[in-house]
């Protein structure tokens, strides 16, 4: 009877810390978004790059204040875009600290800044320098709806506070520079433990 009691004193506790909003999660989706321009530094010509869909896997915290909360989150992305012939992939690892405000019950707009750290870049075909700055730092805003206690969907935007320039060198031996730090679009279905 005491074991009971007490599974039914920590459902009871394990219930009302969730119903505070308050916990932990994981979170993916899918990222819409081209990886800046292409430019030539001869003539500064500039051809667009063309966006491919991206994806994005990771874990948050929230920390709820009633009308206010904190989330921090950690997540890792992977970017596509396309070059003319050539495809443009990036993997990165994003750290948004955004701050929330609850609009209505299950309505919430959030924004703050969104850290980055590439891992990787890779163009086919050409051979990529070194990117300027492996660490960068943007911004994220958005809007978000509770579909449950646990299930969330989200839509933001996000965009690097300065660019972010790879250097690389084309099969005409004219060199060019990708923007590494996107504007994007990002899609996020989240849940919380």
């Amino acid at each position: 009877m005491k074991k009971a009691i007490i599974i039914i004193c920590l459902l009871a506790g394990v219930t009302t810390y969730a119903q505070t909003g308050t916990g932990l999660g994981v979170k993916g989706g899918l990222n819409f978004g081209a990886t800046g321009d292409l430019t030539q530094s001869i003539g500064n010509l500039n051809s667009d790059s063309s966006s491919k869909l991206g994806f994005h896997i990771g874990a948050f915290g929230k920390m709820d204040f009633g009308t206010l909360y904190l989330r921090p989150e950690l997540i890792y992305t992977r970017l596509n875009s396309k070059y003319g012939d050539d495809d443009f992939k990036m993997n990165k690892l994003d750290m948004p600290l955004l701050v929330g405000l609850n609009i209505l019950e299950p309505v919430h707009i959030f924004a703050g800044p969104a850290l980055q750290y590439i891992l990787d870049t890779e163009l086919e075909h050409v051979k990529l320098e070194d990117v300027k700055n492996d660490f960068t730092i943007g911004f994220q805003i958005g809007a978000g709806v509770n579909l449950s206690e646990e299930l969330g969907l989200d839509i933001r935007y996000e965009r690097g506070f300065s660019e972010n320039e790879a250097k690389f060198v084309g099969n005409d031996a004219v060199e060019r520079r990708i923007d590494t730090r996107p504007s994007q679009i990002i899609l996020g279905l989240s849940y919380k433990f």
